[in-house]
Order: C-alpha cells, then sequence, then structure tokens
C-alpha cells in the first residue's frame, strides 16, 4: 500500500526579495540539441543542458537507440553517434518532447521500437506525428483512444532509412507535431516538405526555435507561406510551411541558454513578494518564449531591465499588481506563471489563445481555475483561456496534477498567502532540478552586488 505524500508547505515571503537566481538550461533547446547529435556526422558537446527527468528521458531514449552519451567537463554532456538500431523499449514518462520527437528518430533505425510512457501520457494526442510520419513511409502500430485517434504505446518498425517528401500535418493542439518532423528530416531520403493545415498554430516560438537549431547545425531549411512564398525572419510573413533540405547535421560544442520559461516563477517572485529578482546569461536574442516575461511582468506592474546579460525584475513599490489582458497563444508555456499573479492581482485578468494547454501534461485551464477556486479566488474558463477576477486568498493544499508548472503555479501564490501546501511538488524534476532548494534559496537576501 502506497502512503500519501505529504504536502510541502509553501514558504511564505517575510521580507522584499533581494537575490540572484541561475536557472538551469532549457529544456526545449537541450531535447533538440540531443535529438540532433543522434544524427550529428561527428561527437557533439552540449555545455550547461539540463539535467532533469524530460532530458535523462532523452538520453535514455537516444542511448536504447545507439548514441553514446558521457559526463564531460564540470556539467556538460558529450555525445557520440552511432548507427540508429533496435529493438529498444523507450520510456518517455510525460515528456512531450520524448514521445513526439523519438518516433522519427525511431522510424530510421533498424529495428522496432516500442515507446510508452506514463499514464497521462497515454491520454496525450500522437495522431499527428504518427499520421505524418506513416505518410512519409514509416511503418508505426499505434493504440488508439476513445476517438480512434493515435496514442500511446506505439511500435515503429524501423527499416534504417525513410523516403520522406511532402506531407500536410494538422498541428493545432501542439506545435511538437511540427518540430518532431522537422528535426529529424534532414535524414530522410527526401528530406521533408511539410504544410501545417489546421486553422491555428500554437506555440509558434517553438518552431523558430526548431528552425535555429537545424540552422546552426548546417542544415538548409526554408520557411515558407501558404502561397508558397519567402516568410518567417524579417519578411513579417507567419511560416506555414516549412522545407528541411536532406543533409549532414554537425556536432560541435554548444553552449545551451538557460531555461527563461522555467525562469518565470523566480521572476513573478519579484511581484508577489516584493524587490528585486535577478536572473544571469539571459540571451539578448532568443527563439525562447520565455522571453516573453519581460513584456508581460513590465504589463503587470514591474520594473524589467536587461543589462550585461542579466535580467533584473523589481516589484511595484506599493504591492500592487495589475490584471493582463493578453493573447498567450505563442507562449502558452507561460500561463500558469502568470496566471498565479493574477490570482494576486488588484484587477480582472483575461488570459486568451491558450484552449491547446488542455492537452498538456494535464488539462491545464482546468487546473488553474480548479485551484484558483480552491483558494478563494475567483476563476473561470472560457473557449480559449481564463478569466481571473480580484478576490481575498486563502490557504489550502493545492493539487499538482503531475503537472510542473501547476507546482511552481501554486508556489508563486504562496509567497504571499498564508497556508498554501503543494501535492506532490516533487513532480518540479522534470525540468527544475531540486525547486524547493531553489525556492527556499531565493528568500534569503544576498549581498548588493552579489553574483554580479
Amino acid at each position: 500500500m502506497t502512503l500519501p505524500e505529504t504536502p510541502w508547505p509553501a514558504p511564505l515571503a517575510t521580507a522584499p526579495l533581494a537575490t540572484q537566481v541561475d536557472v538551469p538550461g532549457s529544456k526545449s533547446l537541450t531535447n533538440r540539441y540531443l535529438l540532433l547529435a543522434a544524427l550529428a556526422s561527428e561527437p557533439t558537446e552540449l555545455v550547461r543542458p539540463l539535467h532533469s527527468r524530460d532530458s535523462a528521458l532523452m538520453v535514455g531514449a537516444l542511448r536504447a537507440l545507439g548514441t553514446t552519451a558521457e559526463p564531460s567537463g564540470d556539467d556538460g554532456l558529450l555525445l557520440t553517434p552511432g548507427p540508429l538500431h533496435g529493438p529498444a523499449m523507450i520510456d518517455c514518462g510525460l515528456a512531450g518532447t520524448v514521445m513526439r520527437f523519438i518516433p522519427a528518430l525511431a522510424a530510421l533505425a533498424d529495428g522496432e521500437v516500442r515507446l510508452d510512457g506514463d499514464t497521462r501520457a497515454r491520454e496525450r494526442p500522437m495522431a499527428p506525428v504518427v499520421e505524418g510520419l506513416r505518410d512519409l513511409g514509416a511503418q508505426i502500430d499505434a493504440a488508439t483512444n476513445a476517438a480512434g485517434e493515435a496514442v500511446l504505446p506505439l511500435t515503429v518498425h524501423g527499416t534504417g532509412s525513410l523516403p520522406g517528401g511532402a506531407v500536410d500535418v494538422d498541428a493545432s493542439s501542439s506545435s511538437q507535431f511540427v518540430s518532431a518532423l522537422l528535426l529529424a528530416a534532414p535524414a530522410f531520403d527526401a528530406g521533408v516538405d511539410l504544410r501545417h493545415t489546421g486553422a491555428t498554430l500554437p506555440s509558434v516560438p517553438h518552431i523558430a526555435m526548431t528552425v535555429a537549431v537545424l540552422r546552426e547545425r548546417g542544415v538548409t531549411v526554408d520557411e515558407l507561406d501558404a502561397d508558397g512564398a519567402e516568410a518567417g525572419g524579417s519578411t513579417g510573413r507567419a511560416p506555414t510551411r516549412w522545407r528541411v533540405h536532406p543533409g549532414p547535421v554537425a556536432g560541435g560544442r554548444i553552449v545551451v541558454e538557460p531555461d527563461l520559461s522555467n525562469a518565470g516563477p523566480f521572476l513573478a517572485a519579484a511581484l508577489a513578494a516584493g524587490g528585486t529578482v535577478r536572473v544571469p546569461r539571459w540571451p539578448s536574442r532568443t527563439t525562447q518564449a520565455g522571453d516573453g516575461l519581460r513584456d508581460l511582468l513590465t504589463r503587470m506592474g514591474a520594473d524589467v531591465a536587461l543589462d550585461g546579460g542579466t535580467l533584473s525584475v523589481t516589484g511595484p513599490a506599493d504591492g500592487r499588481i495589475q490584471g493582463l489582458d493578453a493573447d498567450l497563444h505563442d507562449v502558452g508555456e507561460l500561463a500558469p506563471t502568470i496566471a498565479a499573479l493574477c490570482a494576486l492581482a488588484e484587477t480582472s485578468s483575461r488570459l486568451r489563445g491558450i484552449a491547446h494547454l488542455r492537452g498538456h501534461e494535464t488539462d491545464r485551464l482546468a487546473a488553474i481555475v480548479t485551484e484558483i477556486n480552491r483558494l478563494g479566488g475567483r476563476a473561470r474558463e472560457t473557449e480559449d483561456g481564463v478569466e481571473i477576477d480580484p478576490a481575498p486568498l486563502h490557504g489550502a493544499t493545492v493539487e499538482t496534477y503531475h503537472d510542473h508548472r501547476m507546482a511552481t503555479f501554486a508556489a508563486i501564490i504562496g509567497l504571499r498567502v498564508p497556508g498554501v501546501e503543494i501535492v506532490d511538488v516533487e513532480t518540479t524534476a522534470k525540468t527544475l532540478p531540486d525547486f524547493p532548494a531553489m525556492w527556499h534559496a531565493m528568500l534569503v537576501p544576498q549581498p548588493a552586488g552579489a553574483g554580479r
């Protein structure tokens, strides 16, 4: 019999913050670089990659398929590609990047590859990547849900190569379906010419990130609009079609940016608790969606400054957080962090464009609304988001639904509201190893100029 877990008491801030937080490497970048390392023509050294459950699952998948991965330097990883092979059993956990990215790599392996994951992973959409790979020549057996759509577990019957070519994909529920096919495409015989057919495309910055890392590794990628004209970059036109040319993938040394979305809870803490939080190594230019925090937190009343590679966020002097009306379609992963601040705000908020969050680690819209209301707040779902009105909050035991961002959501509220306890705070290890220790350390004031 499994004993119930003891909820984690979220620490209450008793003084304004004055701290610097060194955030681990980006999960999104780490797992993209890891997959490309398995296709590279030479070894790849990742400097400051993320070491978390999601990245460990990706490394485990690559090792099972024939890539060697060894520690390098103080905190790095050296990956040496080998022939992709089966049979192999891949544990996807609850990592969307593993369950969506690895099937395309498995199709290039010589042998049978089976993928499965946590219970919730079997509920997450997989049909667009499975159907896309089948259209490109892959042989895949997949379980189906009540709607007849492909889900985990699935078995890829790899033949050592994939024809590739033109494919239509509806990625309305996740941009990962586009990235999954683009990342492996340099190794397809004809590359890939992918056209998004859905009415909407969430988290576009993540696709831009995929294109950027491919180009960094020497791969030719064309971004096109619906009419076949050049798009992306400085054109001002949003791409809906991507053409990845077949060819070699370079290895070499790569320094991974810090995870800007994972910096979000710490930066939000400056508004919830007051004071200043600094995050070093913030890039001046990036494809990470987390960079959107600079604008969003400013609109909520913070003083935000990027100076010398360090981002500083200072909460409003009077402690009054402004509500927000924002379309988070492109930066949906920030929604739980922003929603936590909206629950503490003095005016009403409307977060829009995030219907796709219903298919993440949990139904994040339902989770956000349920937990804000559990804490005494006033929140409701809309067709594509949530609305949050000011209300006095009180302590409660907050559920996380095995979702790391729901755990950090509750921790932000707990800085200002006494008596907040968090169920399964350990779920934060998915992307933030030892989050509880980092959170407590943030509350310890540092001398002026420390860490600069």
